[in-house]
Protein backbone atom coordinates (compact mmCIF):
# COMPACT_ATOMS: atom_id res chain seq x y z
CA UNK A 1 0.00 0.00 0.00
CA UNK A 2 1.22 3.26 -1.04
CA UNK A 3 1.77 6.68 1.25
CA UNK A 4 -0.36 9.21 -0.18
CA UNK A 5 1.58 11.18 -3.06
CA UNK A 6 4.61 9.33 -2.61
CA UNK A 7 7.47 10.56 -4.35
CA UNK A 8 8.18 8.69 -8.04
CA UNK A 9 11.68 8.70 -8.67
CA UNK A 10 10.70 7.68 -12.52
CA UNK A 11 8.82 11.29 -12.75
CA UNK A 12 10.09 14.65 -12.29
CA UNK A 13 8.18 17.67 -11.79
CA UNK A 14 7.80 21.05 -9.94
CA UNK A 15 6.63 18.69 -6.50
CA UNK A 16 9.54 17.21 -6.20
CA UNK A 17 12.33 20.35 -7.28
CA UNK A 18 14.26 21.76 -4.54
CA UNK A 19 12.45 24.94 -2.96
CA UNK A 20 13.92 27.88 -3.84
CA UNK A 21 15.64 29.97 -1.46
CA UNK A 22 14.18 33.17 -3.17
CA UNK A 23 10.64 33.09 -4.64
CA UNK A 24 11.26 36.02 -7.14
CA UNK A 25 7.94 36.36 -8.99
CA UNK A 26 5.90 35.04 -5.32
CA UNK A 27 7.10 37.64 -2.74
CA UNK A 28 8.80 35.14 -0.18
CA UNK A 29 8.44 31.76 0.41
CA UNK A 30 5.77 30.38 2.17
CA UNK A 31 6.59 29.36 5.77
CA UNK A 32 5.53 26.49 8.17
CA UNK A 33 2.85 27.28 10.19
CA UNK A 34 3.44 29.17 13.73
CA UNK A 35 3.28 27.04 16.99
CA UNK A 36 0.84 28.69 18.82
CA UNK A 37 2.07 31.31 21.82
CA UNK A 38 2.29 28.39 24.93
CA UNK A 39 2.26 25.94 22.68
CA UNK A 40 4.82 23.18 25.04
CA UNK A 41 7.62 22.20 23.05
CA UNK A 42 9.13 18.66 22.02
CA UNK A 43 11.70 19.07 25.35
CA UNK A 44 9.40 20.64 27.75
CA UNK A 45 6.52 18.06 27.11
CA UNK A 46 9.39 15.42 27.16
CA UNK A 47 8.64 12.75 29.87
CA UNK A 48 11.25 10.52 31.15
CA UNK A 49 11.52 8.33 34.88
CA UNK A 50 15.78 8.70 34.36
CA UNK A 51 18.56 10.58 33.06
CA UNK A 52 21.45 8.75 31.20
CA UNK A 53 24.89 9.84 31.40
CA UNK A 54 26.41 10.26 28.02
CA UNK A 55 29.50 8.61 26.96
CA UNK A 56 32.48 10.58 27.95
CA UNK A 57 34.60 11.57 24.46
CA UNK A 58 37.70 9.67 23.63
CA UNK A 59 40.57 10.78 22.66
CA UNK A 60 41.43 7.47 20.30
CA UNK A 61 38.59 9.47 18.32
CA UNK A 62 41.54 11.57 16.90
CA UNK A 63 42.75 8.89 15.28
CA UNK A 64 43.13 8.79 11.39
CA UNK A 65 40.99 5.90 10.74
CA UNK A 66 37.68 7.98 12.49
CA UNK A 67 38.49 10.92 10.13
CA UNK A 68 36.08 9.74 7.63
CA UNK A 69 33.21 9.65 9.89
CA UNK A 70 34.27 13.01 11.50
CA UNK A 71 34.04 14.59 7.62
CA UNK A 72 30.76 13.17 7.19
CA UNK A 73 29.28 14.46 10.30
CA UNK A 74 31.04 17.89 9.36
CA UNK A 75 28.94 17.62 6.48
CA UNK A 76 25.69 15.98 7.22
CA UNK A 77 24.71 17.61 10.61
CA UNK A 78 24.71 21.48 9.88
CA UNK A 79 22.06 20.41 7.45
CA UNK A 80 19.55 19.37 9.99
CA UNK A 81 18.87 22.99 10.40
CA UNK A 82 17.70 23.67 6.92
CA UNK A 83 13.79 24.31 6.84
CA UNK A 84 12.47 20.39 7.17
CA UNK A 85 10.71 21.16 3.20
CA UNK A 86 14.91 21.01 2.09
CA UNK A 87 15.60 18.63 4.23
CA UNK A 88 12.94 16.12 2.76
CA UNK A 89 14.16 17.24 -0.62
CA UNK A 90 17.86 16.39 0.31
CA UNK A 91 16.66 13.06 1.99
CA UNK A 92 15.02 12.02 -0.95
CA UNK A 93 17.96 12.98 -3.10
CA UNK A 94 19.72 10.95 -0.88
CA UNK A 95 17.88 7.61 -1.14
CA UNK A 96 17.48 7.55 -4.53
CA UNK A 97 21.79 7.73 -4.48
CA UNK A 98 22.19 5.21 -1.86
CA UNK A 99 19.86 2.87 -4.16
CA UNK A 100 21.56 3.81 -7.13
CA UNK A 101 25.49 3.07 -5.33
CA UNK A 102 24.16 0.68 -2.70
CA UNK A 103 24.00 -2.69 -5.00
CA UNK A 104 23.72 -5.41 -2.68
CA UNK A 105 21.52 -3.64 -0.24
CA UNK A 106 19.27 -2.82 -3.25
CA UNK A 107 19.54 -6.38 -4.38
CA UNK A 108 18.41 -7.32 -0.53
CA UNK A 109 15.63 -5.24 -1.22
CA UNK A 110 14.05 -6.45 -4.23
CA UNK A 111 14.78 -9.87 -3.00
CA UNK A 112 13.05 -9.38 0.28
CA UNK A 113 9.88 -7.25 -1.60
CA UNK A 114 10.09 -10.62 -4.42
CA UNK A 115 9.43 -12.90 -1.44
CA UNK A 116 6.65 -11.19 0.52
CA UNK A 117 4.99 -9.57 -2.45
CA UNK A 118 5.35 -12.54 -5.42
CA UNK A 119 1.73 -11.42 -6.65
CA UNK A 120 3.05 -7.37 -7.56
CA UNK A 121 4.25 -6.61 -11.17
CA UNK A 122 8.07 -6.42 -10.82
CA UNK A 123 8.10 -2.89 -12.14
CA UNK A 124 5.98 -2.23 -8.90
CA UNK A 125 8.61 -3.88 -6.57
CA UNK A 126 11.02 -1.75 -8.08
CA UNK A 127 9.70 1.85 -7.53
CA UNK A 128 8.68 -0.15 -3.81
CA UNK A 129 12.31 -0.65 -3.16
CA UNK A 130 13.11 3.00 -4.17
CA UNK A 131 10.80 4.43 -2.08
CA UNK A 132 11.91 2.74 1.11
CA UNK A 133 15.73 3.96 -0.06
CA UNK A 134 13.22 7.35 0.18
CA UNK A 135 11.86 7.16 3.55
CA UNK A 136 15.04 5.99 4.60
CA UNK A 137 17.11 8.64 3.43
CA UNK A 138 14.54 11.29 4.75
CA UNK A 139 14.79 9.10 7.75
CA UNK A 140 18.20 10.09 8.16
CA UNK A 141 17.46 13.66 8.46
CA UNK A 142 14.63 12.85 10.61
CA UNK A 143 17.00 11.06 12.75
CA UNK A 144 19.48 14.24 13.02
CA UNK A 145 16.51 16.51 13.68
CA UNK A 146 15.57 14.18 16.77
CA UNK A 147 19.30 14.70 18.10
CA UNK A 148 20.11 18.25 17.35
CA UNK A 149 16.86 19.81 17.20
CA UNK A 150 14.11 18.05 18.33
CA UNK A 151 11.79 21.14 18.71
CA UNK A 152 11.22 21.34 15.16
CA UNK A 153 8.94 18.44 15.49
CA UNK A 154 6.46 20.70 18.00
CA UNK A 155 2.77 19.69 17.55
CA UNK A 156 3.60 16.74 14.75
CA UNK A 157 2.31 14.27 15.94
CA UNK A 158 -1.08 12.24 16.91
CA UNK A 159 -1.59 8.69 18.69
CA UNK A 160 -4.33 6.03 18.95
CA UNK A 161 -4.38 2.85 21.69
CA UNK A 162 -2.94 5.35 24.20
CA UNK A 163 -5.62 4.18 26.83
CA UNK A 164 -3.90 0.65 26.67
CA UNK A 165 -0.68 1.92 28.22
CA UNK A 166 -2.91 3.79 30.74
CA UNK A 167 -4.81 0.95 31.70
CA UNK A 168 -1.87 -1.20 32.07
CA UNK A 169 0.63 1.40 33.80
CA UNK A 170 -2.70 1.95 36.06
CA UNK A 171 -2.75 -1.61 37.38
CA UNK A 172 0.80 -1.08 37.96
CA UNK A 173 1.89 -3.52 35.03
CA UNK A 174 5.37 -3.15 33.16
CA UNK A 175 4.68 -2.49 29.75
CA UNK A 176 6.70 -4.20 26.40
CA UNK A 177 6.01 -2.48 23.56
CA UNK A 178 6.91 -4.40 20.09
CA UNK A 179 8.20 -1.90 17.78
CA UNK A 180 9.64 -2.92 14.06
CA UNK A 181 12.44 -1.34 12.32
CA UNK A 182 10.95 1.57 10.50
CA UNK A 183 12.58 4.62 8.70
CA UNK A 184 12.05 7.22 11.00
CA UNK A 185 13.17 5.34 14.19
CA UNK A 186 14.45 7.13 16.35
CA UNK A 187 11.87 10.07 15.52
CA UNK A 188 9.40 7.69 16.43
CA UNK A 189 11.23 7.02 19.97
CA UNK A 190 11.19 10.70 20.71
CA UNK A 191 7.34 11.33 19.58
CA UNK A 192 6.11 8.06 22.12
CA UNK A 193 7.99 9.85 24.37
CA UNK A 194 5.65 12.96 24.43
CA UNK A 195 2.89 10.73 25.74
CA UNK A 196 4.82 8.53 28.30
CA UNK A 197 8.36 8.25 29.47
CA UNK A 198 9.98 4.85 28.03
CA UNK A 199 13.44 2.62 27.71
CA UNK A 200 14.94 1.19 24.81
CA UNK A 201 17.09 -1.19 23.34
CA UNK A 202 19.88 -0.73 20.95
CA UNK A 203 22.24 -2.63 19.73
CA UNK A 204 26.18 -1.55 20.30
CA UNK A 205 28.05 -0.60 17.14
CA UNK A 206 31.68 -2.05 16.43
CA UNK A 207 33.03 0.94 15.51
CA UNK A 208 33.78 3.08 18.75
CA UNK A 209 32.84 6.75 17.46
CA UNK A 210 30.06 5.64 15.19
CA UNK A 211 28.48 3.89 18.92
CA UNK A 212 29.29 7.22 20.48
CA UNK A 213 27.44 9.19 18.29
CA UNK A 214 24.81 6.79 18.33
CA UNK A 215 24.50 6.35 22.15
CA UNK A 216 24.54 10.20 23.00
CA UNK A 217 22.06 11.17 20.36
CA UNK A 218 19.63 8.75 21.53
CA UNK A 219 20.82 9.23 25.37
CA UNK A 220 18.18 12.67 25.61
CA UNK A 221 15.42 10.51 24.46
CA UNK A 222 15.23 7.44 26.41
CA UNK A 223 15.24 7.08 30.42
CA UNK A 224 17.13 3.61 30.05
CA UNK A 225 19.22 2.18 27.40
CA UNK A 226 19.88 -1.43 27.40
CA UNK A 227 22.03 -3.03 24.66
CA UNK A 228 21.15 -6.04 23.02
CA UNK A 229 23.47 -8.14 24.70
CA UNK A 230 22.29 -6.88 28.22
CA UNK A 231 19.28 -9.09 28.91
CA UNK A 232 19.66 -9.32 32.52
CA UNK A 233 19.26 -5.42 32.38
CA UNK A 234 16.35 -5.27 30.06
CA UNK A 235 14.63 -7.83 32.43
CA UNK A 236 14.98 -5.69 35.90
CA UNK A 237 13.59 -2.76 33.76
CA UNK A 238 10.28 -4.95 33.38
CA UNK A 239 10.11 -6.24 37.06
CA UNK A 240 10.24 -1.98 37.95
CA UNK A 241 7.43 -1.68 36.30
CA UNK A 242 9.14 0.76 32.91
CA UNK A 243 7.99 0.63 29.95
CA UNK A 244 9.96 -0.71 27.09
CA UNK A 245 10.64 -0.44 23.31
CA UNK A 246 11.83 -4.35 21.96
CA UNK A 247 12.29 -4.96 18.58
CA UNK A 248 11.83 -8.42 17.20
CA UNK A 249 11.51 -8.46 13.66
CA UNK A 250 15.11 -9.17 12.35
CA UNK A 251 16.71 -12.38 11.72
CA UNK A 252 19.26 -13.11 14.71
CA UNK A 253 18.97 -16.91 14.08
CA UNK A 254 17.80 -20.19 15.10
CA UNK A 255 19.51 -20.26 18.75
CA UNK A 256 16.57 -18.24 20.56
CA UNK A 257 14.24 -18.38 17.83
CA UNK A 258 12.01 -20.30 15.81
CA UNK A 259 11.14 -20.46 12.17
CA UNK A 260 7.31 -18.74 11.76
CA UNK A 261 5.92 -17.04 8.37
CA UNK A 262 6.53 -13.41 8.16
CA UNK A 263 4.50 -12.20 4.69
CA UNK A 264 3.90 -15.47 3.79
CA UNK A 265 7.89 -16.71 4.04
CA UNK A 266 9.51 -18.58 6.97
CA UNK A 267 11.40 -16.19 9.06
CA UNK A 268 13.78 -16.91 11.69
CA UNK A 269 12.05 -15.46 14.47
CA UNK A 270 13.61 -14.56 17.93
CA UNK A 271 11.13 -16.00 21.11
CA UNK A 272 12.68 -13.48 23.92
CA UNK A 273 9.04 -11.77 23.95
CA UNK A 274 7.18 -14.69 25.31
CA UNK A 275 9.88 -15.22 27.71
CA UNK A 276 9.87 -11.90 28.62
CA UNK A 277 5.80 -11.99 29.34
CA UNK A 278 6.60 -14.62 32.18
CA UNK A 279 9.01 -12.35 34.04
CA UNK A 280 7.06 -10.74 36.80
CA UNK A 281 7.09 -7.08 38.75
CA UNK A 282 7.63 -6.89 42.31
CA UNK A 283 4.00 -7.48 42.98
CA UNK A 284 3.55 -10.34 40.60
CA UNK A 285 1.82 -8.58 37.79
CA UNK A 286 2.98 -10.22 34.52
CA UNK A 287 3.91 -7.29 31.60
CA UNK A 288 1.38 -5.98 29.35
CA UNK A 289 2.70 -6.75 25.49
CA UNK A 290 1.46 -4.15 22.59
CA UNK A 291 2.47 -3.42 19.42
CA UNK A 292 3.76 0.02 18.35
CA UNK A 293 3.54 1.43 14.65
CA UNK A 294 5.12 4.67 13.73
CA UNK A 295 4.05 5.95 10.75
CA UNK A 296 4.56 9.01 8.65
CA UNK A 297 1.77 10.53 7.26
CA UNK A 298 2.84 13.59 5.45
CA UNK A 299 3.94 13.25 1.63
CA UNK A 300 8.12 13.11 1.33
CA UNK A 301 7.46 15.87 -0.82
CA UNK A 302 6.77 18.39 1.61
CA UNK A 303 4.33 20.84 0.42
CA UNK A 304 5.21 24.53 0.85
CA UNK A 305 4.27 25.95 4.16
CA UNK A 306 2.76 22.32 5.31
CA UNK A 307 4.44 20.92 8.89
CA UNK A 308 4.98 16.98 8.47
CA UNK A 309 2.74 14.79 10.63
CA UNK A 310 3.64 11.93 12.29
CA UNK A 311 1.05 9.06 13.97
CA UNK A 312 1.72 6.58 16.76
CA UNK A 313 -0.51 3.59 16.81
CA UNK A 314 -0.58 1.22 20.02
CA UNK A 315 -2.31 -2.44 19.29
CA UNK A 316 -4.55 -3.79 22.03
CA UNK A 317 -2.58 -6.34 24.56
CA UNK A 318 -2.34 -9.66 23.62
CA UNK A 319 -4.50 -11.56 25.63
CA UNK A 320 -3.55 -15.02 26.29
CA UNK A 321 0.13 -14.69 25.90
CA UNK A 322 2.08 -16.65 25.87
CA UNK A 323 0.60 -19.99 25.02
CA UNK A 324 1.95 -23.36 25.07
CA UNK A 325 3.19 -23.45 21.83
CA UNK A 326 6.27 -21.28 20.85
CA UNK A 327 5.74 -21.53 17.39
CA UNK A 328 1.84 -20.06 17.78
CA UNK A 329 3.24 -17.29 19.71
CA UNK A 330 6.48 -16.36 17.16
CA UNK A 331 3.21 -16.56 14.02
CA UNK A 332 1.01 -14.46 16.32
CA UNK A 333 3.68 -12.03 16.66
CA UNK A 334 4.86 -11.49 13.36
CA UNK A 335 1.38 -11.23 11.91
CA UNK A 336 0.69 -7.99 14.03
CA UNK A 337 3.97 -6.87 12.99
CA UNK A 338 2.88 -7.57 9.49
CA UNK A 339 -0.82 -6.06 9.75
CA UNK A 340 1.31 -2.81 11.00
CA UNK A 341 3.88 -2.80 8.33
CA UNK A 342 1.29 -3.09 5.62
CA UNK A 343 -0.03 0.54 6.53
CA UNK A 344 2.96 1.77 4.35
CA UNK A 345 5.39 -1.39 3.64
CA UNK A 346 7.68 1.46 2.50
CA UNK A 347 8.45 2.46 5.47
CA UNK A 348 9.65 -0.16 6.37
CA UNK A 349 13.50 -1.16 6.62
CA UNK A 350 13.17 -3.62 3.78
CA UNK A 351 17.31 -3.55 2.81
CA UNK A 352 17.98 -6.13 5.92
CA UNK A 353 18.50 -10.03 5.35
CA UNK A 354 15.43 -10.48 7.09
CA UNK A 355 14.76 -14.24 5.67
CA UNK A 356 18.50 -15.07 6.02
CA UNK A 357 18.15 -18.15 7.87
CA UNK A 358 15.99 -21.26 6.76
CA UNK A 359 14.46 -24.30 8.85
CA UNK A 360 17.59 -25.98 7.64
CA UNK A 361 20.32 -23.50 8.49
CA UNK A 362 21.51 -20.79 6.71
CA UNK A 363 20.42 -20.18 2.98
CA UNK A 364 21.96 -18.61 0.15
CA UNK A 365 19.04 -16.96 -1.08
CA UNK A 366 20.88 -13.30 -0.82
CA UNK A 367 24.34 -14.51 -2.66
Amino acid sequence: MKAPEQFDPSKSDSKTSMPPPKAAMHGKPAKSPAIPDGMPTIKQNHKRIGQIDKKPFEWQFLLPKYWGIWLLMAIIVPLAYLPLRWQFWLGRKLGILIYKVAGTRRRDTLINLRLAFPDKPEAERELMAKQVFVNQGIGVFETLCTWFRPNIFTRTVSISGLQHVINAQNDGRPVILLGAHYTMLDLGAMLCTQFFPMDGMYRPQNNALLDWFIYNGRAPVFGKLISSRNMRGLVNLIKEGHIVWYSPDQDYGLKHGVMAPFFGVPAATITATRRLATVVSNDNKLPAIMALHTYRQTPDNLPRGKRPHYHLTITPELDNYPSNDEIADATRVNEILEGLIRIDPTQWMWFHRRFKNAPDGRTDIYK
